[in-house]
């Protein structure tokens, strides 16, 4: 009887947690991680803003760097009020309602991301394997039905998970274990059966990242063959050296994503300091990152960077 009671009954609101253990050094901690969100949005706004505005750098590769500065951007504002609210202000309560959009948005971004770095894949292995028909496989018509289709990807795969949460009740704790919202998080608070939840969650991150991570690794399989294949030692450097970027960018994607997934299944009795630094790394790290690496690897980029620099110390010293 007090189940059916509470059968539809969900919280106003949910409670964000920050970094367990940490909690008085909180004002000292706001000021890195402002820096961390001004480098996120600003280093991801020059690529953007170079890639529109250097017509060299109307190419293919540049286009799908510059999806991926996009979905960085985003990803960095979806998580960005609360965690600021909690380090800044020490506010931690989310409403229900807020926490099911940020959580789709941030899932959604995730997804975009995972799909505009098979998408940087193929157009490596294009570039090396074909180069003398990159330019008349990959037209700019491509590129955009490209993007079209990782988006609307996302967008439908993720779109059923906010009403799947919605169903479930939520009469007990309203404490979650990360500053923000994540599906696995806030499903495991719900007082009813999860399966449907579970199943459909498995069957998106198979979907996206799984076959996603799997192109990636068949990608490169068929790069390195085919760049062993190339004659001269010079040759094979200057092909593995077009690639590195890309690997980083993979690398500081899927690891946190792998060791955040493992813990939510598997680490039941990991510490909730781990669980915070996990999550934080995942969602944190790839926007920060990426624009420095491509910013390193891109002179064109870099170049509009020094000019920014020198236009704010003109502007200043006048």
């Amino acid at each position: 009887m007090a189940d059916n009671n509470h059968s539809h009954f969900q919280h106003l609101y949910f409670v964000l947690t920050g970094i367990p253990g940490l909690e008085l050094k909180y004002y000292w901690m706001a000021f890195p991680l402002g820096a961390i969100y001004v480098i996120a949005l600003f280093g991801n706004g020059v690529i953007i803003s170079t890639i529109k505005s250097e017509l060299s750098l109307h190419i293919p590769m540049y286009y799908f760097l510059c999806m991926l500065a996009l979905a960085d951007t985003e990803l960095a504002l979806c998580t960005m009020p609360s965690m600021l609210g909690i380090f800044w202000f020490n506010y931690k309560s989310i409403a229900f309602d807020a926490c099911l959009v940020q959580m789709y948005f941030i899932h959604t971004f995730s997804a975009i991301e995972s799909g505009v770095l098979v998408a940087m894949a193929f157009d490596l292995v294009l570039a090396i394997w074909k180069p003398l028909r990159y330019s008349t496989i990959l037209t700019n018509s491509v590129v955009c039905r490209t993007g079209a289709v990782i988006w609307t990807r996302a967008i439908c795969v993720v779109f059923p998970v906010p009403f799947l949460i919605k169903r479930l009740p939520f009469y007990r704790s309203n404490i979650l274990s990360h500053s923000f919202c994540l599906h696995q998080d806030v499903m495991s608070l719900a007082c009813a059966s999860t399966q449907v939840n579970s199943l459909y969650g498995l069957i998106a991150v198979i979907f996206t990242k799984g076959s996603d991570s799997l192109s990636i690794l068949l990608s490169y399989a068929f790069l390195l063959r085919t760049v062993m294949a190339i004659a001269s030692g010079e040759g094979r450097l200057k092909a593995l050296n077009t690639c590195v970027s890309h690997i980083c960018a993979v690398l500081i994607f899927y690891v946190p994503l792998i060791g955040v997934s493992v813990i939510h299944r598997f680490g039941k009795h990991v510490s909730p300091l781990t669980h915070a630094l996990m999550a934080n790394a995942y969602l944190l790290i790839p926007p920060v990152l990426n624009p420095i690496i491509y910013t390193m690897k891109t002179k064109e980029i870099r170049r509009k960077l020094i000019q920014m620099f020198v236009a704010a110390k003109v502007t200043a010293e006048g």
